[in-house]
C-alpha cells in the first residue's frame, strides 16, 4: 500500500503520557483556546506531530461515565483533524458547564477549537519569520 493515504488512528505516539509533559504544557502554554466548557492549552513541541492530553475532573463531572464520555469524544475529534493540527502538545481541560453540551454540540466546539488554535499557531509562525 501507497504512503500517501492519511491513517486516522489514535496510537500512543498522539498521547502526552507522563506528568513531566503535562507539566510543559502547564507551565509554558503559549496558546489558550476556550470553547463552552472546555479549555485547551498547547506549546508547540519537537516531535513533528500533535500529541493531546485530557484533564477531566470530579469537580466538573462528577460520573465516571460522564468524564469517560468526553475523553472519548474528544480523543475522536482529535483522532480525525490530527493531519490538520500543527506539531503542538495540547491539554484539553474540562470547565463549569461542559455536561450541559450534547455530543453534537460538543463536537462542533472541538472542531471550532481545532480551528482556532491551527490559525493561532500559523499567526505566530508568520510573526515569528516576519520579525
Amino acid at each position: 500500500m501507497g504512503g500517501s493515504t492519511p491513517t486516522f488512528g489514535f496510537p500512543r505516539e498522539l498521547r502526552i503520557l507522563s506528568s513531566r509533559e503535562y507539566r510543559h504544557v502547564f507551565d509554558s502554554a503559549c496558546f489558550k483556546v476556550h470553547g463552552k466548557g472546555l479549555l485547551a492549552l498547547a506549546c508547540p513541541n519537537d516531535v513533528g506531530h500533535v500529541r493531546v492530553g485530557l484533564v477531566f475532573s470530579k469537580k466538573n463531572a462528577r460520573r465516571a461515565v460522564d468524564r469517560n464520555l468526553l475523553k472519548r469524544l474528544t480523543r475522536e475529534s482529535i483522532r480525525l483533524q490530527q493531519h490538520r493540527l500543527p506539531a503542538v502538545d495540547i491539554v484539553v481541560l474540562s470547565r463549569r458547564g461542559v455536561l450541559e453540551l450534547d455530543r453534537q454540540t460538543l463536537a462542533r466546539q472541538l472542531h471550532g477549537m481545532w480551528r482556532r488554535l491551527e490559525k493561532d499557531v500559523k499567526r505566530a509562525a508568520d510573526a515569528k519569520t516576519s520579525a
